[in-house]
């Protein structure tokens, strides 16, 4: 009886086992799409022109803003250059903007690594500072000088990367900013916290942020600027 009981006991483990096995296969979650399809379809978004399309419809959205935000007051002495301080606020216009698929392109370095991201390479790439300009952006951001507006850059590269990311600006003609803002080297905070953070200074040091540009919504979230214009990226996410 004793050894019936124990065979019994142990089969009915066996099918309470077995029937949350059934139960786990059966609740497994769905595959999810394929990679592969996803980077043509990537791809052929670029290759298509319609990447350029929806790039230069926000910079334009964003030069329009700017171009009217900044208009130089009637009277003002010394035309826009000097009409940009105390215009509408009393504080110094500026505009912000992201580096990364923003001003530079990095297009060249993701495509040739399907989209995957190697340190040694990233590092080497931007060291190198061969990045092209986002054309689009690049005629923003010289707008913005022109009218005597600050540009101001804050990005999630590393201060280690700083000399590579200034001669890169240098080549595409983009050195008349007036702050390169990188993340400290030992800084642990999501990319959002520290543009955040460093746009609250900004605006705390007197300077009033007529717009915010950048490829991420990490790049813009929390306010700290009039007016902000979010780019395309369907490459990788930054939080």
């Amino acid at each position: 009886m004793a050894a019936w009981r124990t065979r019994r006991l142990a089969s009915s483990r066996l099918s309470v086992v077995a029937a949350l096995a059934v139960a786990g296969c059966a609740t497994v979650s769905r595959e999810p799409p394929n990679l592969y399809p996803h980077k043509q379809e990537i791809r052929a978004y670029v290759d298509s022109g319609a990447y350029d399309h929806d790039m230069a419809s926000v910079a334009l959205r964003a030069r329009t803003w700017i171009e009217k935000r900044a208009a130089p007051v009637a009277g003002a002495p010394g035309g826009p250059i000097d009409g940009a301080q105390g215009r509408r606020g009393g504080g110094k216009l500026a505009m912000v903007f992201d580096l990364d698929e923003t001003l530079l392109s990095n297009w060249p370095q993701l495509s040739a690594l399907d989209f995957g991201y190697l340190p040694a390479a990233w590092d080497a790439w931007v060291a190198a500072g061969p990045a092209p300009a986002v054309e689009p952006v690049r005629d923003l951001y010289r707008a913005a000088r022109r009218l005597g507006v600050e540009v101001i850059f804050i990005t999630g590269r590393r201060e280690h990367d700083r000399a590579g990311t200034e001669k890169n600006l240098r080549a595409i003609d983009c050195a008349d900013y007036a702050v390169l803002i990188c993340k400290p080297d030992n800084s642990q905070e999501t990319s959002g916290a520290f543009k955040l953070g460093q746009r609250r200074r900004l605006v705390a040091e007197g300077r009033i942020i007529i717009a915010n540009v950048g490829d991420q919504e990490s790049d813009l979230a929390g306010g700290y600027a009039e007016r902000t214009f979010k780019l395309p990226n369907p490459f990788y996410l930054t939080e």
